[in-house]
């Protein structure tokens, strides 16, 4: 080998080694970089030439060069974080994102999303997520979609029944009466206030009842008694035996149009005994409780990220929904995918198509919800092995 070429082999040296410092460098410029998936130089030789006729002791090398640059994809250490729509993957997969309004395609690390003016659930650098839209409490959708949460509201949900802890004194004189009002709600949310007026009947531990809708009429079980036994314990309703009793009331001619309403009104338990929400004892008259099912609509006030990637609203009216469940995507060799720059990446011939699916299933990680995932490169050995390379 002439001086020259010895020349050119060292040469090659350090060409490998100042790429190989750029790799390293690129590492700790983003050890504080949200999902970053550090970097590692391959080195591979370059073969020269062979003297003597081929024999295998007198092979002579030209030196190094940088083979190739191969992707560490283990996990970083999560972080909690105050946004609920930072999010992390503990596990396999990527986030899918793409620019709204194109068909092109993203894949990230990087959990941090915000709401945009649109109410589209947006990455730092303008993707939005993707994900699968409950079309129903346990439902979603088979379509992959933009994440959209504009205009999200709870709908609201008639009253189908009502218990009222309500206590009539045993020791009250005839005719004397006392008022439960219930507050229930109608099938367009209008609130309804049932006031239900008890009067003592003489010589029995017994109440006569009238209910009054503040909207809407009642057409059947307007009125009629409950008993009490010698302990003030419900025992008749209606003359019978201890029963839940019905109220029908029509909204046709309402302020405030609304399906009619069948409402329960919840005497006993299962067993057809009386729970006791329902006492006559010798005491004050008063009311102690109410349980009704129904709701009124309601705004979005905030928002939760389940394990599996149910993104949940919580609403004004007390109510939580399930709005979206968000996508994950795998490769056969995430560390053929081409890197995009903020993050991103792209498929590729050499990582292979996107495995679509739900977090927290076959190979996929679960989600954290309020937590991100941080760079998984190592401070104290990216600067040994910027030592040892600059070396």
């Amino acid at each position: 080998m002439s001086l020259i070429s010895t020349l050119f082999t060292g040469v090659s040296g350090l060409s490998g080694q100042s790429k190989a410092m750029e790799i390293i460098g690129d590492n700790i410029a983003n050890v504080n970089t949200v999902g970053f998936k550090g970097s590692a130089p391959v080195f591979g030789d370059i073969f020269s030439t062979v003297l003597h006729n081929g024999a295998v002791t007198s092979q002579l090398g030209g030196g190094s060069q940088l083979a190739g640059v191969l992707q560490a994809w283990d996990q970083g250490a999560i972080e909690h974080s105050p946004n609920a729509l930072d999010i992390a993957i503990d596990g396999n997969g990527f986030f899918i994102t793409s620019t709204h309004g194109d068909n092109d395609q993203f894949f990230t690390r990087n959990g941090q999303f915000r709401l945009n003016e649109l109410g589209l659930v947006q990455s730092m650098t303008g993707e939005i997520l993707k994900g699968f839209e409950f079309t129903s409490e346990n439902v979603i959708s088979t379509t992959m979609a933009d994440i959209d949460l504009a205009g999200v509201q709870s709908s609201p949900n008639a009253s189908t029944y009502y218990n009222s802890g309500t206590q009539l004194n045993a020791a009250a004189t005839a005719t004397s009466t006392f008022i439960t009002p219930v507050t229930l709600y109608n099938t367009v949310g209008s609130i309804v206030t049932l006031n239900v007026t008890f009067t003592k009947v003489a010589s029995a531990n017994q109440w006569s009842y009238s209910a009054v809708p503040s909207d809407g009429t009642i057409t059947s079980g307007a009125t009629g008694t409950v008993t009490f036994d010698t302990s003030g314990q419900l025992s008749l309703v209606d003359g019978e035996t201890a029963a839940d009793h019905t109220f029908e009331i029509d909204f046709s001619s309402a302020s405030t149009p609304a399906e009619n309403m069948t409402l329960n009104w919840d005497l006993v338990d299962s067993a057809g005994t009386t729970h006791g929400k329902l006492t006559g004892f010798a005491a004050a008259s008063n009311n102690n409780s109410l349980v009704q099912d129904g709701y009124a609509t309601g705004t979005l006030l905030g928002l939760s990220v389940t394990s599996e990637g149910v993104i949940m609203g919580l609403f004004n009216n007390g109510q939580t929904e399930n709005l979206n469940k968000i996508a994950l995507a795998d490769f056969l060799a995430p560390s053929g995918l081409n890197r995009a720059g903020n993050n991103k990446y792209t498929e590729s011939q050499e990582s292979g198509q996107p495995t679509i699916g739900l977090p927290n299933t076959g190979g996929l990680g679960k989600i954290l919800g309020e937590s991100l995932e941080l760079s998984n490169v190592d401070i104290a050995q990216a600067f040994v092995t910027m030592i040892k390379t600059q070396q």
